[in-house]
Parts: structure tokens; C-alpha cells; sequence
């Protein structure tokens, strides 16, 4: 039987189900299936996601050779069986809804998904890869790299829940792995869910939270929750923790520990919150970079790739990069469950050992611009279905008017091209603004993505001028590294201002972008990977000098990033932004017929 040429990665069931398509070894598309039913973090299985992925490439499931999904449900199904049975009776009132809901397609994936895409072939390979070989794959087949260490790092896939492997060619070696229930991501995700944000997706507040707060638990948790091993291996104090025996992450123990009862997600945010947040982040910061450094000395490799969804710790990445344990680093930017589907595909097409793989010079990701597109017929279509008041504008005068507008301190929803794959808006499905206003960062939190107001925004600059504002000088296309504003640009703030307060200061020349602790999340911009953003940036800078724009995601709290025109203009009429460029279509927020239409979901509680 010939090697399969079309093959479909499925990520399901767990957390941000996605598909991803492969032709010839070639990263076609890919998508998350939130996107499209507008269900934040849906984790069913990702039926518009797939379909999207077959429509782009003009293939019908028919004609698909393989699908393959992205871990192994009978070995996770197992370490479940385990898990209970090691801490029988604890753990009785969970097991049997855990049980029941894995008594069906999850362990019958076969079946599951012949019926999710109809019309596969009888002799359709369907394949699983185990989760952290996804993860490792996703990380080190992409990258630009010929070889390189390889490491992961999540909750828990199947048992393993840190891995370092070396990649070659086409080969990984798994070398090393931390098996559940010791694991970082579980550590974080308890924390997160401490600090009253949702798990699996309020990791990132977490990290934006820390800088507020003073490492004042750091010992504690060293001393009582982890034993850590110089390789950055530890084990976990399961006595503190409550996720193997009940419904919760952590328990009484835990809450005495660190001063108080968890926060709930409405409550205020107290310094103790804050201090928590910092010391969890500081100690999460030396594990990675113990492990990092392990990866080094066990592989002898001079590049690094990571994935997994610690790996979307970018304070932790800066600090890696900083500290020049290799000589470059590359980033799945999907890195988390999202991303394991597109690289399911992959490791069906290396699996075969007829196919070479030729790493490319940047990276095959494409800058993750791998969702839909859509022409300016059909965004028109949507606008008129609207009775929307809108102007076209040819390329050139576009991106002057933008300019102008950006100059103004308007707040603009920025809809281009193809959608983003992972939890970054990386320039395609973006709200950007002037990152020279002082009233940028406040205006975009509260009156536009209606989220906390200590979240911090990412700058978005050109690649050949990232040195000139940040503390770095190599490329980070995907927004996950985070590194110090360049000190003459910054300003000193009073000395003794606590908490949120310090929100109020202004620290730099940049204040929309920079930090408390005057660090930014950076994403470097260049001519090949988004030759409209680049653009846009150059004749921004050439009007004001500035090369700088606040970059972050066009979405509200609780939404998925918008997918669709229809998405944007329903998400656009919700909130605040002053105006919507969709494609070569301008609209004013305050001439639209009326100022609120109804979403097709309402965003999630966050």
C-alpha cells in the first residue's frame, strides 16, 4: 500500500479540540474548533475545524489516507484505572462520572471518528501518536532546525508529563521523561485556580498577575510542595494537593500554606493573591531552566525546541533565552493540546521512511497563519446582511488612513488574510493601537476586551527594529518571548507605590505596552511572514518615528478569538473600538445604524 499524502490530525475530547491538514509532508491549514462555534475552549470533537481544513485544500474526506489523532485515549484510559485504584477509597464520589464518560468514544476513537467524517475509506488509516511524542513532534518538526534537544512540558498526557528527546532528521529519541502525578503544568494550573482564574485558560493572567507581587511564598513552596532535583525533576507533596482524590485542585493544607481559602473569580484581588502569583512564577522560572540546562547536558545539542503548554510561559522563555544555555531556541506556537493535531499529521508522514524531512530556513509554521480567509465579495455580503455603514479603500490609502487613525488614539479592530493557529492573535485577527498613549492599555481593557485591568498588551514591531526598543535581538514571531524595555526608553516611578496601584504609572516612552516590571511580550514582524503588518508598521513609523504597536487578540473576556467578518463586526459592535478594517473595508463604530447586535453565543464566564 502506498505511504498516505493526505493526512488529517484530530486533537479532541480533553481541552481546545483542533484539526490539521498535511499534504506531502506540507502544513496546509489548521484551526481551532472554538473559532468557528464561537465555544471557548470547545473540546468536542472539531468537525468544523476538520471540514474547513478538507474545503481549503479542495479534498473531500474521501479522499483522505490517514487520520490520525494525538494521543493514545487506552494508555490515558489506564493511568485513570491506576490513579483510582492507588488512592481507593479516596477519589469515589469522581469515579464514576470519569468512568462513564470515557466508556464510549473516547475509548472506541475508532469508530468515533469514522462516524465524525463521513465518507473516509475502508482502508483509511486511523493512527494515534502518544500525546508527549505530539507535543515533542510538534516542537522539533516544524523548527528550522537539522537536530536539536527537544522539551515539553504540560499537565499530563497519557503518564508523562515532562519529556527531553533529541531530534534528527526525521527522528526523535525520546531520552527522558517525569511521569504523573509529578508535573509543572498541574502545579501552575493549581495555582491559577487558586488565584481564581480557570484553568487551562487563565494561566497566562496568572503570569501577568505575578509582577505585581513580591516572591513572598517562593520558600514555602520549595520547602513544602516540591522536592527538586538539580535536573529539574521533583516530586510533588501530594499532601497538599486534592486533584487525584476529589473535584478540587488543592485542599485545607494548601489553603492554611498560603494564607487564606482560594479567591473566587468575582472577588477582589488582594496583594496576597499577588504575591502569590510571583512566587509560584519565580519558582516555575528555575524549574524550567533547570530542565532546560539538563536538556543541554544529556543531548549535547547547541539548538533547543519546546512545546507543551508550559512552554507558553513566554516570562519563562525570555529568561531561557537570556541565559544562553543554547545558542537558539524555537517555540511551537501551539504549543499547547491546539497544536498537537497539526503535528498528529506530521508524525504519520515522518513515520514513513521514504519521506525526508528539510527543515526550512525560518520555520514551516507559515507564521501560523494557517485558518480561513475570506475575499472582499464575501466580507462585503456580511456587511450589507448588517445594513452596516462602510468605505473601500485600495491598498495604499488603506493602510495611510490607518495610519492616521492609529495617530488619532483610535482603538481599531484589524481583520486580514488568514486566521492565526494557537492562542495568539499574531497581526491577522488583532485590535491594535498607538503604544504611545497612556490611556491605550486602560481603554483597551475595560471598555473593549472588558477583562482585568492588570493585564498587559504586547508590542508588535518590525524584526530589524526590535533591538532599538527591547532587550532582544533575535526574532520572536509568535509572541512568546517577553523581554526588558530598552532602559533609555523607560521612566522611574515612586519607590513605595503597592499592588495595582502601580498600574497607574507611566514607565516608559511606550506605557501601553510596557509592564510593571518593565518587560513586554514581544512579536517581531517581518516582510515575508505579513507583508500587509509590516507595512502597516513602516508607514506608522515613518509619520510618528515610533515603530511600536499594541497588539492583542479581537475577542472580548470569555470569547474565542473571531474567526469569521460576521464574528468581527458582531464582536466590533459589542465594545468600545473606534473603528473595523475588514480586508479593504472601513467602518465607524459611531456611523453604524445601531450600536448593538446580538452575538451568535455570548462569551463564557472567564
Amino acid at each position: 500500500m502506498p505511504a498516505p499524502r493526505n493526512i488529517l490530525g484530530v486533537s479532541a475530547y480533553y481541552h481546545d479540540s483542533a484539526a490539521a491538514l498535511v499534504v506531502d509532508g506540507k502544513i496546509i491549514s489548521a484551526a481551532q474548533e472554538e473559532r468557528f462555534t464561537r465555544k471557548k475552549n470547545d473540546a468536542d470533537f472539531p468537525h468544523h475545524a476538520a471540514q474547513f481544513c478538507l474545503r481549503h485544500a479542495h479534498l473531500t474526506t474521501a479522499q483522505l489516507d490517514a487520520v490520525v489523532f494525538y494521543d493514545k485515549p487506552v494508555l490515558k484510559f489506564t493511568r485513570l484505572l491506576e490513579t483510582y485504584l492507588a488512592v481507593a477509597p479516596g477519589g469515589w464520589r469522581t469515579f464514576p462520572t470519569v468512568v462513564s464518560n470515557w466508556l464510549g468514544e473516547k475509548l472506541d476513537l475508532r469508530k468515533a471518528i469514522r462516524a465524525a467524517l463521513p465518507g473516509l475509506r475502508p482502508d483509511c488509516k486511523i493512527l494515534f501518536t502518544e500525546h508527549h511524542q505530539s507535543h515533542a513532534a510538534s516542537a522539533f518538526y516544524p523548527s528550522p532546525f537539522d537536530e536539536a534537544a527537544i522539551l515539553t512540558i504540560d499537565g499530563v498526557g497519557e503518564w508523562a508529563t515532562t519529556t527531553i528527546s533529541h531530534g534528527r532528521g526525521r527522528e526523535i529519541k525520546m531520552l527522558k521523561e517525569l511521569r504523573f502525578p509529578h508535573s509543572l503544568g498541574l502545579v501552575y494550573s493549581a495555582f491559577t485556580d487558586y488565584c481564581g482564574f480557570r484553568i487551562n485558560s487563565g494561566e497566562y493572567k496568572l503570569m501577568g498577575l505575578a509582577p505585581y507581587g513580591e516572591p513572598k511564598y517562593a520558600d514555602a513552596i520549595r520547602r513544602e510542595l516540591l522536592d527538586l532535583k538539580p535536573d529539574g525533576s521533583f516530586w510533588l507533596n501530594l499532601e497538599y494537593f486534592n486533584f487525584l482524590r476529589g473535584t478540587t485542585m488543592t485542599n485545607e493544607k494548601f489553603y492554611r500554606l498560603f494564607g487564606g481559602p482560594p479567591r473566587g473569580a468575582e472577588e477582589k484581588i488582594e496583594q496576597r493573591h499577588m504575591d502569590v502569583a510571583r512566587s509560584i512564577q519565580l519558582v516555575t522560572e528555575e524549574i524550567m531552566v533547570l530542565l532546560v540546562r539538563h536538556a543541554r547536558e544529556v543531548t549535547g545539542q547547541k539548538n533547543l525546541c519546546m512545546a507543551g503548554g508550559v512552554a507558553l510561559n513566554c516570562v519563562a522563555n525570555g529568561i531561557i533565552l537570556r541565559a544562553k544555555i543554547f545558542e537558539r531556541i524555537w517555540i511551537q506556537p501551539a504549543a499547547g493540546d491546539a497544536g498537537g493535531a497539526l503535528v498528529a499529521a506530521l508524525v504519520a508522514w515522518h513515520a514513513q521512511k521514504e519521506n525526508k524531512r528539510v527543515a526550512a530556513p525560518l520555520d514551516s509554521m507559515q507564521a501560523s497563519l494557517l485558518g480561513p480567509e475570506f475575499s472582499d465579495d464575501e466580507i462585503e455580503t456580511v456587511l450589507r446582511s448588517h445594513n452596516a455603514v462602510f468605505q473601500k479603500l485600495e491598498p495604499d490609502a488603506l493602510l495611510d488612513f490607518t495610519v492616521e487613525i492609529l495617530k488619532a488614539e483610535k482603538v481599531i479592530g484589524w481583520f486580514q488574510g488568514r486566521m492565526e493557529f494557537g492562542p495568539r492573535a499574531l497581526g491577522n485577527r488583532s485590535i491594535i493601537g498607538d503604544a504611545r498613549s497612556t490611556k491605550m492599555q486602560s481603554v483597551m481593557n475595560l471598555k473593549v476586551k472588558f477583562r482585568e485591568s492588570f493585564r498587559p498588551f504586547a508590542p508588535i514591531v518590525r524584526r530589524e527594529r526590535v533591538a532599538d526598543y527591547f532587550d532582544l535581538d533575535v526574532e520572536s514571531p509568535y509572541m512568546l518571548l517577553v523581554a526588558p524595555v530598552k532602559k533609555e526608553l523607560c521612566r522611574a516611578v515612586a519607590p513605595d507605590t503597592t499592588g495595582l496601584n502601580r498600574l497607574k504609572e507611566i514607565r516608559s516612552t511606550l506605557p501601553a505596552i510596557t509592564h510593571v516590571d518593565y518587560s513586554a511580550r514581544i512579536q517581531t514582524v517581518d516582510a515575508e511572514g505579513n507583508p500587509l503588518l509590516y507595512d502597516l508598521l513602516q508607514r506608522f513609523e515613518q509619520k510618528t518615528g515610533c515603530g511600536v504597536l499594541v497588539n492583542t487578540s479581537f475577542n472580548v473576556r470569555g470569547e474565542p478569538i473571531v474567526c469569521t467578518p460576521d464574528d468581527a463586526y458582531r464582536c466590533f459592535m459589542n465594545t468600545e473600538m473606534d473603528y473595523l478594517i475588514l480586508g479593504n473595508f472601513v467602518i465607524e463604530r459611531t456611523a453604524q445604524p445601531q450600536q448593538k447586535i446580538s452575538r451568535r453565543i455570548l462569551p463564557q464566564a472567564d
